[in-house]
């Protein structure tokens, strides 16, 4: 490999040791997401993965896949690029989870204008950590070098996950009955969905991004942007583990409207009581600042709900004291009702 140079590749705008290094500053960052199942190391044309099915009857194979989206120019113009990849992980992650499955590996693709070795580390470590934070491992990606498809200093972010999952235990919906409640676990932000929308109403391309806000806490309009996605999977998992979950909804783009009815059965709807969600900040100064009408809130963004869960009544208490008890402060917001509506909010 130290012999695999081509100056004429060089000269189009493709340096092919710029990937070699890239590929060496990352396997630090990669080497904290190993588990017992992987097989295989970074550099091979494919990752290996054992499955260890122990305990299970009837295996079943999950996979998800995702992208960080306009969000990237956020990190484009405040040069921060160290988070952005736990977004892409939780994307994929947080979507799998909605249907009981573990996550077990994840593999990324990182596609630029220009391969700056230090960036694509810096990029790679946020995809670890959001590796590290769902229990999967990384164990493959590709980095494509593009000169003249992307500008020279911007990227795109994309990647997929596959888990597992008991055939039984598979989150079935048919099971909500009228009256369940549904709990939120609260978002850490805007997550990685409406930044056509955001970059819009905050003009960010011509506006000082890194000004503090009074709204925001005294954080800046960039920095609380850029705010990675929070990743469900541990808290789920042990939630799994002691209670019978019937639906779960991962709030992204479509916001309320569109996500929570994906997670119900036909004929059913959410009734959700708009004074018990708790907005987050960000939200209100989006609302005011774009004049943007509140069911257009409710219909683009999470609005301070990054994962909606659907028990029964009885168990709700139960539910609430696992999440919380991992980390996640769990509260109600509504129930599910027979009828037509897909989503109510009061």
């Amino acid at each position: 490999m130290e012999k695999s140079f081509s100056e004429s590749y060089k000269a189009s705008g493709v340096d092919i040791t710029a990937g070699y290094k890239a590929v060496e500053l990352m396997k630090s960052h990669i080497a904290k997401t190993m588990t017992s199942g992987v097989v295989s190391d970074i550099g091979g044309f494919g990752g290996l993965f054992e499955l260890d099915v122990k305990g299970m009857e009837r295996p079943v194979l999950v996979s998800g896949t995702d992208g960080v989206g306009t969000k990237l120019k956020l990190a484009f113009l405040m040069d921060k690029h160290d988070t952005v990849g736990i977004d892409c992980v939780a994307m994929c992650v947080n979507d799998v989870i909605c249907v009981g499955a573990k996550p077990l590996f994840f593999l990324d693709y990182i596609a630029c204008g220009k391969n700056v070795p230090e960036k694509i580390a810096n990029i790679v470590s946020g995809i670890a950590e959001g590796c590290v934070q769902s229990g999967a491992a990384l164990i493959g990606g590709e980095t494509a070098e593009m000169p003249g498809f992307y500008p020279i200093d911007e990227y795109d972010l994309a990647g997929f996950t596959v888990g597992v999952v008991d055939r039984s235990k598979i989150v079935d919906k048919t099971t909500v009955t009228e009256g369940d409640v549904i709990i939120a676990l609260p978002s850490s932000g805007v997550h990685s969905n409406g930044f056509s929308l955001v970059r819009k109403v905050f003009d960010v391309e011509n506006k000082d991004l890194k000004v503090p806000v009074a709204e925001l806490g005294g954080k800046s309009v960039g920095e609380t942007l850029l705010t990675p996605t929070k990743i469900y999977v541990k808290p789920m998992l042990a939630l799994f583990d002691q209670v019978k979950v019937k639906a779960v909804s991962h709030i992204t783009g479509g916001g309320f409207y569109e996500n929570i009815p994906r997670s119900l059965p036909k004929g059913f709807g959410a009734k959700i009581e708009k004074s018990a969600v708790r907005i987050l900040p960000i939200f209100d100064l989006l609302a005011k600042t774009g004049n943007i009408p509140e069911r257009d809130m409710f219909n683009t963004f999470n609005m301070g709900v990054g994962m909606s869960v659907v028990v029964a009544k009885e168990d709700a208490d139960k539910a609430l004291e696992i999440l919380r008890a991992n980390g996640e402060d769990a509260y109600i917001i509504g129930e599910t009702y027979k009828g037509e509506e897909p989503v109510v909010i009061l």
